[in-house]
């Protein structure tokens, strides 16, 4: 079990549960609205006790959790009433934000789809990403996107009732989302609030090296969250294979992308997506506490990038 030690002297933390903007509710805390709030995509650190990961991302300077609640997630379905409200106060004792989550859910008629989106909007939760769809190509591709949209339709009216917004990733590959266009065709006519886009740079520029600025306008009024990760493309006996890389080490161009964002008054909580290897194997197998500083300062070089083309381009 992890023992939680002080705060390293002098590390400052953002405050506690800052809402979203844009699509979402925003909060005024004092005179300043936290626009872009700076969350973390849970996975590479579920391994790890809650304690040690809230301390860890606290230290990093991210400001909230986006937590993974899926199979195989830092929270289970099956376990969601039980889990998550802890994970949840975990965070707090960090000034650590939980209003975002990562699902499998696509159909209200899921296992545990109901019971998962009850318990995390009456914890706070204001946000939750879809699983992915896959195009029935005996159907084919428009078809596909009709019966897609009319899960969403469904999922749109609980998280209405419930209050709570789903994002849909776009995801390189063959599935739905992956060309990026197809994601606006099926919540195009959705309210926003309740079903949007998550708008992932990385991938779309993995499947657009360039007209990805163009699915990203085509998006724009659609986009409830926003995930920044960065890759480059390994060429190797004829193949291409996509490595993930830090931010700003990568292909993706973030001077255009944060200069579009503020071009088009995109709006939306950051989920901060670190893909590439956070521990090499020597760092694995030292101390807790030795893999802990080396974890703050792979993740906290990641969270200074964002928030300094923030700056950069006056969008705080």
């Amino acid at each position: 079990m992890y023992n939680r030690r002080k705060f390293v002297k002098g590390i400052t933390i953002a405050a506690a549960s800052i809402p979203f903007s844009g699509v979402l509710a925003s909060e005024i805390i004092g005179k300043q609205v936290n626009k872009y709030p700076i969350l973390f995509f849970t996975k590479p650190l579920d391994k790890y006790e809650p304690e040690f990961m809230a301390e860890t991302l606290a230290m990093a300077g991210v400001e909230g959790f986006d937590l993974t609640v899926r199979p195989k997630g830092i929270v289970l379905p099956e376990r969601v009433s039980d889990d998550l409200p802890k994970i949840i106060e975990t965070g707090r004792k960090y000034n650590l934000s939980s209003e975002m989550m990562v699902t499998a859910i696509k159909n209200i008629e899921d296992p545990f789809a109901k019971e998962v989106l009850t318990v995390a909007a009456k914890n706070g939760i204001k946000h939750y990403r879809l699983g992915y769809y896959n195009y029935d190509l005996k159907k084919g591709i428009v078809e596909s996107l009709v019966d897609v949209k009319s899960q969403m339709e469904k999922l749109a009216e609980l998280n209405e009732e419930l209050g709570i917004q789903a994002g849909y990733q776009n995801h390189s590959g063959t599935r739905v989302g992956a060309p990026v266009w197809d994601v606006w065709e099926v919540i195009k006519d959705l309210p926003s609030q309740w079903m949007s886009s998550q708008f992932d740079v990385r991938h779309a520029v993995a499947e657009g090296s360039a007209s990805w600025i163009l699915m990203m306008r085509l998006l724009s009024k659609n986009i409830g969250s926003l995930a920044i990760k960065d890759s480059t493309w390994d060429v190797s006996k004829g193949k291409a294979k996509n490595v993930k890389m830090p931010l700003g080490e990568g292909i993706v161009d973030f001077e255009l992308y944060f200069k579009t964002l503020k071009e088009l008054d995109i709006v939306a909580p950051i989920t901060l997506h670190v893909e590439y290897k956070l521990l090499n194997d020597d760092e694995e197998k030292k101390t807790l506490l030795q893999k802990q500083k080396v974890l703050v300062s792979r993740i906290k070089k990641d969270v200074d990038f964002i928030k300094s083309n923030l700056i950069k381009h006056q969008l705080i």
